[in-house]
């Protein structure tokens, strides 16, 4: 303060404001973490359908949505083989752990546009969030986390999604979202250690503000994702545990990535991998995803 303005608040202190708000975060988490805790509950060795076979159900249950009774009725009807709801279920919880770590880690070829949003799920009846992030260019999924509530620490995990994805962070990276404080509540903890990036908000259904204005067709591309997975989503009629909805968002992210084409990349996948671009078919591509996916893990386990 300047001598005038000392003596000034001497006289008025009420016309200065000396106090400010600080904000301690409680979370323990290590930004940039590539820890990864899902752990599966079911061996591949121990699943006793053929390899086609088993692409056969997670072609018919990811790709094209089908619940899985329909997905075991389907089997019999047209493939006279019988086998039980249950142990589809199984199968694929047994295929998305190993998946998981392949899809966390891959090294994706990145844009400079990247966008995030909240879908609502239903697990035994009680509303979840699955936080999305998404390259709006490349057309890949970069988070998709399933959480229980819609906070800033959920905020921090999504958006640790995306940064790890980088092999450096880029200079002027931003971020564009709705609305929701949490995400600058995200941003703030990220600065805190020494991480930094923008948050562009869009507000509201309409164009009040000029952010609003040069964002919204990013905003509009997540929310084409969004009834994308609902697309799939609705056939459940909610999840009846929470293991049971992150093996389908997971399902659901290894399809859109690796195996789905899409008609903005000219019919091309969104992550391109040759050895499954030249299978014959989505059973085969379904089964070479999973090889690589394991190696993966032995590489990695060993090293």
């Amino acid at each position: 303060m300047t001598p005038d303005q000392k003596a000034l608040y001497k006289k008025s202190p009420h016309a200065f404001k000396l106090r400010f708000i600080y904000r301690k975060f409680h979370f323990k988490f290590t930004p940039l973490s590539k820890n990864n805790d899902y752990v599966p509950i079911v061996d591949l060795p121990d699943i006793t359908a053929s390899p086609h076979v088993l692409g056969l159900i997670l072609t018919y249950h990811v790709n094209y949505g089908l619940p899985l009774r329909k997905t075991a009725a389907l089997m019999y009807d047209v493939h006279g083989v019988k086998v039980s709801h249950q142990t589809i279920a199984n199968y694929c919880n047994a295929v998305a752990p190993r998946v998981k770590p392949f899809i966390d880690h891959f090294s994706y070829e990145l844009s400079d546009s990247f966008c995030g949003d909240e879908t609502y799920i239903k697990i035994n009846g009680r509303w979840y969030y699955i936080f999305f992030f998404f390259d709006a260019v490349k057309k890949i999924i970069l988070s998709y986390r399933v959480q229980r509530y819609r906070d800033y620490q959920s905020a921090i995990l999504a958006v640790n999604d995306v940064l790890v994805k980088f092999k450096e962070i880029p200079k002027k990276l931003n971020l564009i979202t709705d609305g929701n404080p949490i995400y600058l509540l995200a941003q703030q903890w990220f600065a805190q250690h020494g991480i930094n990036f923008d948050i562009s908000q869009v507000i509201g259904l309409t164009n009040e503000d000029e952010v609003s204005k040069e964002y919204r067709p990013l905003k509009q591309i997540i929310e084409r994702l969004n009834r994308t997975f609902k697309g799939n989503y609705k056939q459940t009629t909610g999840y009846g545990s929470d293991f049971g909805a992150v093996t389908s968002v997971t399902l659901f992210t290894a399809y859109f990535n690796f195996l789905r084409p899409h008609s903005k990349l000219d019919d091309n996948v969104p992550a391109l991998i040759p050895d499954l671009d030249k299978l014959p078919n989505m059973p085969a591509k379904w089964i070479k995803l999973i090889s690589l996916s394991e190696d993966f893990i032995k590489a990695n386990t060993a090293a």
